[in-house]
């Protein structure tokens, strides 16, 4: 993924970022986007290295991977040197092609939902 420096300029001249999007459609905070982002950039990688990587508590980067996990962006292994006790887990991101065609294809959808929403909503207005 991108950095989230890259803007998009909206028609109202707002300067919005990916990660605005993200959030908008996705719910996604500033915290799991930089955990997808290093998910994204180690290949695989575990909870433990991700508290160390992003200085973060590992109860905020549990919260952030259970939340990509079930947006389906990442993946989540169970580690093979895991013996006993509590098992261990790897991390990987969805293959990024993958990964760009599902956010494309949401946000595409998105639009679609607003644009059907638009006329039937300014037809009302129109009405009352």
């Amino acid at each position: 993924m991108q950095e989230q420096s890259e803007k998009v300029i909206l028609p109202s001249g707002k300067e919005v970022k990916l990660l605005d999007a993200l959030t908008f459609c996705y719910d996604i905070s500033d915290t799991e986007y930089k955990v997808l982002q290093s998910v994204i950039s180690k290949k695989t990688i575990t909870e433990d290295e991700l508290v160390e990587l992003l200085k973060l508590s590992k109860a905020s980067v549990n919260r952030s991977l259970n939340k990509l996990v079930s947006l389906g962006f990442v993946v989540r292994e169970k580690s093979q040197s895991s013996k006993g006790g509590r098992p261990k887990y790897i991390y990987k991101a969805v293959d990024s092609e993958i990964l760009v065609k599902r956010i494309q294809e949401d946000f595409k959808r998105c639009a679609e939902m607003f644009s059907n929403i638009l006329p039937k909503t300014i037809l009302s207005a129109l009405s009352s």
